[in-house]
């Protein structure tokens, strides 16, 4: 699985998400549109508008778990993530 299988849909507020379980029980969702920490930072009609995307990783027991992963990031989302940087994150979550 990559960057590609992901499915975007219209999370109901215009942004655009995709989430895809892992049989581990973790959950990674990519997230792009207006508040979101992505390029650009407006809602858009495809993940093909946008360059870099905000990704957050859930835990088996539906907690957050991005720090778990990634420690230094500071907070529950990481912003800014190329498609080449989610590729290596779907990698080290699955």
């Amino acid at each position: 699985m990559d960057f590609n299988d992901l499915t975007f849909k219209d999370n109901g507020g215009g942004q655009l998400q995709a989430k895809v379980e892992f049989a581990n029980g973790n959950v990674l969702s990519v997230m792009a549109g207006a508040g979101m920490y992505c390029t650009p930072r407006e809602n858009l009609n495809s993940p093909d508008e946008f360059s870099a995307f905000e990704i957050g990783i859930f835990g088996p027991d539906g907690d957050w778990a991005t720090q778990n992963f990634f420690p230094n990031c500071g907070d529950d989302v990481m912003g800014w993530q190329s498609r080449e940087e989610i590729n290596s994150i779907i990698e080290m979550i699955g």
